[in-house]
């Protein structure tokens, strides 16, 4: 039987630590570790302090002169700065194992993140949830969860599960769990939605925070959606949109991610007037992204550059989300915060040095200090491999009589316009077509239309991710192409699958419940990438990037159009067309 800690032996184990931390702060004991000579950015005051960070017991003990510790590391003419928090991310998203994402991010500086799992919970349901925390216990980055508040996204959508408030209640107990994450049926809640709002109530009486996505809200219906207890929001991207929703009391969640990039239209938030309420997210994040460009440095490194007080960016980089979600104990070099540092050598090149987690050293400018995976109950990882449930497809499926509406496709963007009326493929024109397959029960729902900007010249592209369900989601410039991309899918048991004549010329196998790999970030990397290339050699445009643009075609609550399994949706008019 396994050993159960009392509550009297955690007490006197607790108190050992903090006689310790209080020992080395009052420097009557030697610190486990000692940063000599910081220069460190002091998210109270606004400005670079110096000293010497004390660390005893995975705590910052204090900041002074002549700390003397078991480890000294000499800083100077360095800066120190708080580990970085991403305030909303999906890590399925990466496409990777929430291992695969640790080893990731850790070299740019995050320590924190805060994730939905509403990506798995839409295939697995609470199995999903539990995958997820299970396989995210004692990493080196450390992962908050918000509980997905729509799965499906909306009850138009045809997921794997469907999640009531009853069905998430019991994860609220969790060490981990924040809140509710994103409510994306803003128009639920905005029209007073009793099954909507219970979700709300719900996470009020555990006293969480309720994360918001309602791009475009604004009058009455902002006032109502903010009335219900929704505190943030990431889907900004115009200064006007955010400032109506600071205005109102929101937080603003500055997101940059792959397929959504909102920095350069929200850099106006980033000054004294409205910085305070701000804070960094990247939404979706794929591999190539994080290997080449970063994580949340990313954004921090591009704010300064535009401009932005390097304070500033540092604060919203950390603090303001730690903050935000209280998280007492991180985001901020100070006694009794965490120590999470990211070492930098100047604002300007912003190279990261060194990363500690809670004072070990995880990142030391080259290697990634080696950690085990968490282990994962093997009736989860059965269930995640088991999740494709969809016969046989043919061209003909994909045959369709009467004109279908045309989704067009904005470049940078996942919003779309209502591009008219189709009747059939026109390669010439940039018509193609585009269908979403549900998957999870064999219903043989094929939702069809067109979609204008894609690019596709010849074939077709097929991915399980279509968010938010996961049901599979194909464009192509063929039927034939389009049936047989969408059946290799099935046979990997997930993936992306790039088709031509017949013939595959790319894919990438997600084994993880169609949205995740089993394989190194390095690996899954260069498949995804030959993918790429493998589809704008076939036409796609390059100012789209072809699998996770496409895969934001499905999700219902982001305008204009949408396609379903069961046709073309207006999302403004909440109407299929």
């Amino acid at each position: 039987m396994a050993y159960r800690e009392s509550y009297a032996g955690k007490i006197n184990r607790k108190l050992n630590k903090k006689l310790h931390v209080v020992e080395v702060a009052s420097g009557r004991q030697k610190a486990d570790l000692v940063l000599k000579n910081a220069t460190y950015v002091n998210v109270f005051c606004n400005e670079l302090s110096h000293g010497d960070i004390a660390v005893a017991e995975g705590l910052i003990a204090g900041m002074g002169e002549h700390y003397e510790g078991a480890v000294e590391i000499d800083m100077g003419g360095k800066l120190v700065l708080p580990g970085f928090v991403d305030a909303h991310i999906h890590l399925e998203s990466a496409l990777v194992s929430p291992k695969e994402f640790a080893n990731a991010v850790i070299p740019h500086g995050t320590t924190t993140v805060i994730t939905d799992p509403h990506e798995i919970a839409n295939v697995m349901g609470t199995d999903g949830i539990e995958y997820m925390l299970q396989a995210t216990e004692d990493l080196p980055v450390n992962v908050r969860f918000m509980l997905p508040s729509c799965v499906p996204a909306t009850p138009l959508d045809e997921s794997g599960a469907v999640l009531d408030y009853r069905a998430i209640d019991s994860f609220y107990e969790h060490n981990r769990v924040e809140g509710l994450a994103e409510m994306m049926n803003y128009v639920g809640v905005a029209n007073a939605d009793e099954q909507v709002l219970e979700k709300i109530v719900a996470a009020q009486a555990h006293h969480k925070k309720i994360d918001g996505h309602a791009p475009g809200l604004s009058g009455n219906d902002l006032n109502a959606y903010i009335a219900a207890g929704v505190y943030s929001d990431h889907e900004c991207s115009t200064v006007e949109d955010a400032i109506a929703k600071l205005e109102r009391g929101q937080y603003i969640m500055i997101r940059e991610g792959t397929a959504a990039r909102n920095l350069d239209a929200l850099l106006p938030l980033l000054t004294p007037q409205y910085y305070t309420y701000c804070m960094f997210c990247t939404d979706d994040k794929h591999p190539n992204d994080l290997l080449e460009k970063g994580h949340i440095d990313y954004i921090v490194r591009r704010a300064i550059k535009a401009g932005v007080d390097p304070i500033i960016a540092v604060k919203c980089a950390s603090h303001h989300a730690a903050r935000y979600f209280l998280l007492n104990n991180r985001g901020a070099i100070a006694p009794g915060f965490l120590a999470d540092f990211v070492v930098i050598d100047n604002f300007d090149d912003f190279n990261i040095l060194e990363v500690y987690k809670k004072g070990k050293l995880m990142f030391d400018g080259k290697t990634v200090t080696p950690f085990e995976a968490p282990e994962i109950d093997p009736h989860l990882v059965k269930r995640s491999h088991e999740t494709f449930h969809v016969a046989h497809l043919e061209a003909t499926d994909f045959i369709e009589s009467r004109p279908r509406a045309v989704l067009g496709m904005v470049p940078g963007e996942i919003v779309t316009t209502d591009a008219g009326y189709a009747e059939k493929i026109s390669v010439e024109d940039d018509i193609l077509k585009i269908a979403v397959i549900e998957r999870h029960k064999n219903t043989h729902h094929i939702g069809i239309g067109y979609i204008k900007g894609y690019g596709l010249k010849s074939g077709a592209v097929a991915t399980s991710i279509s968010h938010d369900s996961h049901n599979i989601i194909v464009v192509g410039a063929n039927e034939e192409d389009m049936a047989a991309a969408v059946n290799r899918v099935v046979e990997l048991g997930g993936g992306i699958v790039v088709m031509d004549d017949g013939k595959v010329l790319g894919e990438l196998q997600l084994q993880i419940a169609g949205i995740m790999s089993e394989a190194p970030l390095i690996e899954v990397n260069e498949a995804l990438e030959n993918a790429k290339e493998q589809a704008f050699k076939l036409g796609v445009s390059r100012g789209v990037d072809p699998f996770m643009t496409l895969s934001f075609m499905a999700l219902t609550v982001i305008p204009t159009l949408r396609l379903t399994t069961r046709g073309v949706f207006d999302v403004i008019n909440q109407r299929y067309v």
